[in-house]
């Protein structure tokens, strides 16, 4: 290529900018990561569209390498005649920094991505060209039955060409969709949540979200007023995705071997080979999982207790983190394995839990419960306490009563107090599971399948006046 290409303000592919920056650099080794993003927004208030909108980012990071040193440099829209510059300052920082502990050789021997020279496709509007004009009908069914519609749907898609020293180049694309709808009775004292995750809205039914909505709002007539305490509860799909989620987040070797963990045995080491609960549950991510599938390699910008730099390119295969009730795998670099004598297992970008056969459905399950309580979904939860990963927050858009397998009204909120590691021990019904879209986490994660549970005495711990 030639320079007379990547200078000024011309403009320059992120392959062409990857392939400079490798150049450039004088470092014992580097890794460059190019990160192509673009999104696409509808969102609405009252059963009317109000705004809509595209976005464009990009970003370049350089990771440089001098004997065991190591400079990260990120920098958005970078120019070509910017960067040499990057490169530089990373290089600076490798040569002034302290031997990192996470030292290994780059990865070598991957196969260049089939699609690395292919042009970036971004996102725009004319993703939602089948979903808009559905939502307007959702829009006139919800005016028709006396509720409002409010929510947004956003697309994005983000390509990331990822170049190293060692001769890899790897390119991956993401597309990633989430919809919230909101539906609030006419004097806005009843309201229903539900969302979807997808990947390019195609397969949205926004009639039967809808639907599903208006009757939650027919079950928030009846209010009943309870106690706090520990009730029978069906989770859905959506409750249960943040609470695994955040289990799954808190899965780091690092923590557990350091003793900073629920996955820290007594004594030294980790929980990995431990039995978690008597029914077999697994959870697990799979990057080629169908319709919600993610990056097949290691993608790190920065190193962490779960990331290392060195591991760029990593190949990723099919992990079970929990496998039949029993802890199979934490999130290992290849450092923390060497420090654990475990297998090599990084972070996968989707997460998956099912149980045993195939499940009920959670209409069947509700069918089948003689008195419990219904969740829609989870929200502002934070950690209490590591070493039990115990969580509080708050329900949310609809608290139910079940009473001899029908839903008989709305209860008021909750509080709770639960460590989803000690809720995987106490199901005692594991239903069919389902993509999902979890309420809390959405705007980090949204490649999630996930079944409904029920547990026998989920901890209500006091009652919340959220609405």
């Amino acid at each position: 290529m030639s320079e007379r290409g990547l200078t000024g303000g011309a403009e320059a592919s992120p392959q062409e900018m990857v392939e400079r920056a490798l150049e450039l650099s004088t470092a014992d080794g580097c890794v460059v990561l190019a990160d192509e993003g673009s999104t696409a927004n509808l969102r609405f208030a009252g059963n009317t569209l109000t705004t809509n909108g595209v976005a464009r980012s990009s970003q370049l990071t350089v990771i440089s390498i001098v004997g065991e040193g190591v400079g990260v440099v990120s920098r958005a829209s970078v120019r070509p005649g910017g960067l040499a510059g990057v490169v530089a300052a990373a290089d600076r920082a490798a040569r002034e920094a302290q031997p990192a502990e996470d030292a290994r050789p780059l990865v070598e021997g991957v196969p260049a991505s089939p699609s690395w020279g292919e042009r970036v496709t971004p996102t725009d509007i004319g993703v939602f060209e089948g979903f808009a004009p559905a939502l307007g009908d959702a829009f006139a069914a919800a005016e028709a039955g006396g509720r409002k519609l409010y929510g947004f749907a956003e697309h994005s898609r983000t390509t990331t060409f990822l170049g190293t020293s060692a001769g890899l180049r790897l390119r991956h694309d993401q597309p990633t969709g989430r919809l919230e709808l909101n539906a609030k009775s006419a004097d806005l004292k009843r309201s229903a949540w539900t969302g979807v995750a997808t990947r390019d809205f195609a397969d949205v039914d926004v009639a039967a979200l809808d639907s599903s909505l208006a009757q939650r709002l027919d079950w928030a007539k009846n209010r009943v007023d309870l106690p706090a305490g520990r009730y029978e509860t069906l989770l859905p799909p959506s409750a249960m995705a943040d609470l695994m989620i955040y289990l799954f987040w808190s899965s780091g070797a690092r923590d557990a071997l350091d003793g900073r963990s629920v996955f820290s045995r007594p004594g030294g080491g980790t929980r990995v080979g431990e039995q978690l609960g008597d029914l077999p549950v697994t959870l697990s991510g799979d990057p080629s999982a169908p319709g919600i599938e993610c990056a097949p390699f290691v993608i790190a910008h920065a190193s962490g207790r779960e990331t290392s730099v060195f591991d760029n390119g990593l190949p990723l295969t099919p992990t079970d983190w929990v496998r039949d009730g029993r802890l199979e795998a934490l999130l290992q670099t290849r450092y923390s394995a060497g420090l654990s004598g475990l297998p090599v297992t990084p972070s996968i970008d989707n997460l998956i839990m099912r149980g045993p056969g195939d499940g009920r459905t959670l209409e069947e399950m509700i069918a089948s419960t003689e008195r419990g309580l219904l969740l829609t979904c989870l929200w502002y939860i934070r950690e209490v306490d590591p070493q039990t990963l115990l969580l509080t927050g708050l329900t949310r858009d609809g608290v139910y009563l079940v009473e001899h397998g029908e839903v008989v009204g709305e209860v008021n909120n909750f509080r709770f107090n639960e460590s989803p590691v000690d809720l995987l021990g106490r199901l005692t019904e594991v239903g069919a599971a389902g993509q999902t879209l979890p309420r809390e986490w959405n705007d980090y994660w949204t490649r999630a399948v996930m079944p409904p549970v029920r547990v026998p005495d989920f901890n209500m711990s006091t009652v919340s006046q959220a609405s």
